[in-house]
């Protein structure tokens, strides 16, 4: 897979892509990140990437012309099916909720193209005519769309086959199964009194698999109850669930 990030800020990115999965994913060779400066897609001699707004208003509006050269650059080298299927996402506080669903659903694309939005936004016409999409990963305002960016794709590249050794692992994460996920436990077994449930030391599959499931049950309860009316529930978990207060009808 290939991600090409469109920023004001490249230096950002030079830490938090240098370490831990999406490093190896990159030194394997399954993820390829290319950062662009839009600067340098600006041809005045001042390298200008915003202006004011018309009409009036208070902040910067990035400039369209630079923004379009940049990614235009990186779609022109692509054969016309990967371009015609190729996400543009513009991060922005106004576009669609990340999402795990969002993260496979772009972890299934040979390239992903990202636009970090700044100041106080970016001129319309990117929006309408060059952005596939809007992202945003959470009901607030950050700097710019460089952290958000670089969530993305940290969700989205350990969804790439053979990044993370485990595709079990993957599978379980909270969210990913639809509920939160159960607590996990590791040696020693005895810590300051606080012991590992016993179930987990007692090899019957059966009965650690039923207890898992009953914990991720409570816990997304607790936590984050409305995602149990998108969970498929047996009866029996449904009146396990009953019994710590839950009441269907509430969760539609």
């Amino acid at each position: 897979m290939r991600i090409h990030i469109f920023t004001l800020f490249p230096e950002m990115f030079q830490g938090p892509f240098d370490h831990s999965i999406v490093q190896r994913a990159v030194e394997d060779g399954k993820v390829h990140i290319q950062v662009y400066d839009i600067r340098d897609f600006a041809h005045d001699r001042h390298k200008t990437t915003d202006d004011y707004q018309f009409g009036g208003g208070a902040g910067m509006v990035m400039k369209p012309e630079p923004i379009f050269r940049a990614v235009e650059s990186v779609l022109d080298t692509l054969p016309q099916e990967e371009r015609a299927e190729a996400p543009v996402v513009l991060t922005s506080p106004q576009g669609r909720l990340f999402s795990q669903s969002m993260a496979e659903e772009l972890s299934s694309r040979r390239n992903l193209l990202i636009i970090c939005g700044h100041y106080e936004g970016v001129d319309e016409r990117v929006r309408e005519h060059l952005a596939t999409d809007e992202v945003s990963i959470g009901d607030y305002v950050l700097t710019g769309g460089e952290l958000p960016a670089m969530v993305i794709v940290d969700a989205v590249s350990r969804l790439v086959p053979g990044v993370v050794g485990s595709e079990e692992s993957v599978k379980s994460d909270s969210i990913t199964t639809g509920l939160l996920q159960h607590p996990v436990y590791t040696r020693p077994a005895e810590f300051r009194d606080w012991g590992v449930p016993p179930v987990l030391m007692s090899g019957n599959h059966g009965e650690i698999e039923k207890w898992r499931r009953r914990q991720s049950l409570e816990r997304t309860l607790r936590h984050r109850p409305d995602l149990l009316s998108r969970v498929a529930l047996t009866a029996e978990e449904v009146r396990f669930l009953e019994g710590l207060g839950w009441r269907k009808s509430e969760a539609k």
